[in-house]
């Protein structure tokens, strides 16, 4: 399904946007130079037939206030699920699952950040929460470097519930866990799996740990006691892509 209409902003996050077909609309500030960048947005909006608007900056700083737009926006549609039943209906049948689960990640840099992990991973989607969490939106776009157009996202009502869905597809869902006793280098990713990232804060609600069959931890050796979630959501990827022999 298409979401809802949203802003971005940025040379690569637009031209991203463009090349994904998910871009409708393209505004460029009538101050910004000539330069390749500009070049190949336009050649591509033009290619496409996405129309392309020249504005005051003004207009732009309204879209991004306070971000860096670089003098480009776009309006866009995503495919944006509320159910993670159709992100699962989507995965190939010759695929070993393998999704990303946050748990009230508040920060959009995280979002996209982790968006940006599950592409480059080739995670078949990533699910969060409406309420209390990070949505799409301009900022996730800039940090998911154009992942956001490319990876399947379900917006859920309950992030348990759909825990559960997950688990009745036989996917294995494993709940990153500071204070759990497993490693995580020690359980076997190479199963058809779903990894879930705690919140910046609190981390695994007490009902989302419920929810899981595993926990596990990312063994630390410093001084620090836990990672930032979009790093840890990059760190169980890919240490399930090192499993499976990718």
């Amino acid at each position: 399904m298409s979401g809802p209409e949203h802003w971005i902003w940025g040379r690569q996050p637009v031209l991203e946007a463009i090349l994904a077909k998910t871009a409708h609309s393209v505004l460029i500030a009538r101050n910004v130079g000539a330069g390749q960048s500009i070049h190949s947005i336009e050649k591509e909006a033009t290619r496409a037939g996405i129309p392309i608007q020249r504005v005051d900056s003004s207009a732009i700083e309204r879209i991004a206030p306070g971000a860096v737009s670089q003098g480009v926006a776009a309006s866009v549609r995503l495919a944006l699920f509320t159910e993670v039943a159709d992100v699962l209906d989507q995965i190939p049948n010759d695929t070993v699952a393998l999704l990303v689960a946050l748990d009230r990640v508040q920060d959009p840099h995280n979002l996209g950040a982790v968006l940006r992990s599950a592409d480059a991973a080739g995670a078949h989607g990533v699910v969060f929460p409406a309420r209390h969490a990070a949505t799409v939106s301009g900022g996730v776009a800039k940090a998911s470097a154009g992942a956001m157009h490319h990876v399947k996202m379900a917006q859920v009502t309950n992030l348990a519930r759909s825990l559960e869905e997950i688990r009745r597809r036989n996917i294995w869902v494993v709940g990153l866990d500071g204070h759990a006793d497993r490693s995580l280098f020690n359980v076997d990713l190479s199963v058809p799996l779903c990894v879930v990232v705690g919140g910046e804060e609190s981390g695994l609600r007490r009902l989302t740990r419920d929810h899981c069959d595993i926990l596990a931890r990312i063994p630390m050796r410093g001084s620090v006691s836990s990672l930032n979630a979009s790093v840890a959501a990059g760190v169980a990827l890919f240490e399930a892509v090192r499993q499976r022999g990718e």
